[in-house]
C-alpha cells in the first residue's frame, strides 16, 4: 500500500484521482485549503479507511508523518473567473506552493508530479501542439497570472530534478470536463450545461471558431496515473483529447446532449482567449499506451446527469 499526498485533491480532477486511488487499496493525504476546492468532492473519499484530509494552504510549509511515496501537486485556481479575482494567490501557488511540496517530494524520497496545463502553449502558432513547442503567451495579458505560474513551475520542477535529483513528472493537461466541475467557474463546458438546465441561450465568445479539444475526467486520470507510475522520462507529457472541435460544434453537441435546440448569443471575445486547443499526443501514446476511450457524446451525458442530480 503506496502513501500518496495530493495538494488539491478536494478540486474537480484532484477528487477524481484521490477516488481512484483509494479505489486501488492506496493511502491518500489530500491538503487541500477550499479556496477553490469543495469538501463535499471528497464524500466517497471519506469511506475508505486509507483516506485522511488536511485543511492546509501549500503557501505554507507542509509536513506529513510517515513515509511519502509520490506527491501531486494540483494545487492552483484553474479557471478563468478563479485566477482573475486570485491573481497573486494564483502566481503564489505555482511558485511558493510548488516550491513546498518539491521540499516534501525531497525530504520524503517521493516521487514528484506537477501538473501543468496547455496554457503553458498561449495562443499557439502551431497545431496540433506538442511538448517541444515553447508556446506564445503574453507575459503581462489578463490570463498572465495562469499561464507564466504554470511556465515557472515546470520550470521549478526541472530544477529540482536535475539539482536535487528529485524523480519528477510534469503533465500537461488540455481541456478537462466531468462530474463535480463548478457550474460558476467560466469554462465552456458547465457554462454550457448550466446555461441550458436553466433555459438560458448559451453565451458563445467572438464568432464561436476558436477551437478546444475536451478530455473526460476519468480519462484524464487515466493518463496522469500513467505518467506518475512511468519511469525515466522527466520533461512534460501532453495528456488530453486529440479531437478539435470548434465552439459552434460543441455547442451543437451540447444541443444534442439536452435534446432540444438551444438560443445563441455572442459576446466579445475575452483578452488573450487561444484560438486553437489541440494536443499532440504521440509522446503520450508511445510512452504510457495511453490515448482517451470515452467520446464526448458519452462524456457530456454523464456530466449532465451529475449537474441535474446536483
Amino acid at each position: 500500500m503506496k502513501h500518496h499526498v495530493v495538494a488539491g485533491g478536494a478540486g474537480f480532477i484532484g477528487s477524481h484521482l484521490t477516488d481512484r486511488l483509494l479505489r486501488e487499496g492506496e493511502r491518500v493525504t489530500v491538503v487541500d485549503n477550499l479556496v477553490t476546492g469543495r469538501a463535499r468532492n471528497l464524500d466517497q473519499a471519506r469511506k475508505h479507511e486509507g483516506f485522511r484530509f488536511v485543511q492546509h494552504d501549500v503557501l505554507d510549509p507542509i509536513r506529513v508523518e510517515g513515509p511519502v511515496d509520490f506527491v501531486w501537486n494540483l494545487a492552483s485556481p484553474a479557471s478563468p473567473i478563479d485566477y482573475a479575482q486570485l491573481p497573486i494567490e494564483t502566481l503564489r501557488v505555482g511558485s511558493e506552493g510548488t516550491r513546498n511540496l518539491l521540499e516534501l517530494a525531497l525530504a520524503k524520497g517521493a516521487r514528484f508530479l506537477q501538473a501543468s496545463t496547455s496554457e503553458v502553449y498561449g495562443d499557439p502558432e502551431v497545431t496540433p501542439q506538442s511538448e517541444s513547442y515553447w508556446g506564445r503567451v503574453n507575459p503581462i495579458g489578463p490570463r498572465s497570472m495562469y499561464d507564466e505560474s504554470k511556465r515557472y513551475a515546470e520550470a521549478l520542477v526541472m530544477a529540482y530534478h536535475r539539482a536535487k535529483g528529485v524523480d519528477t513528472r510534469i503533465v500537461r493537461i488540455f481541456n478537462t470536463y466531468g462530474p463535480r466541475m463548478r457550474l460558476d467557474d467560466g469554462r465552456v463546458v458547465p457554462s454550457f450545461l448550466g446555461q441550458a438546465l436553466r433555459g438560458e441561450p448559451l453565451t458563445i465568445f467572438g464568432e464561436g471558431k476558436q477551437t478546444r479539444s475536451f478530455c473526460y475526467v476519468d480519462d484524464e486520470v487515466d493518463g496522469l496515473l500513467r505518467l506518475m507510475r512511468s519511469v525515466g522520462h522527466h520533461e512534460p507529457v501532453n495528456v488530453g483529447n486529440p479531437r478539435e472541435m470548434t465552439i459552434l460544434e460543441f455547442a451543437d453537441a451540447v444541443e444534442k446532449t439536452v435534446g432540444r435546440k438551444l438560443p445563441r448569443v455572442h459576446k466579445p471575445m475575452p483578452g488573450d482567449d487561444p484560438k486553437q486547443r489541440r494536443p499532440d499526443i504521440a509522446l503520450a501514446r508511445k510512452l504510457l499506451g495511453w490515448e482517451p476511450k470515452v467520446a464526448l457524446e458519452e462524456g457530456l451525458a454523464r456530466t449532465l446527469a451529475h449537474f441535474r442530480e446536483n
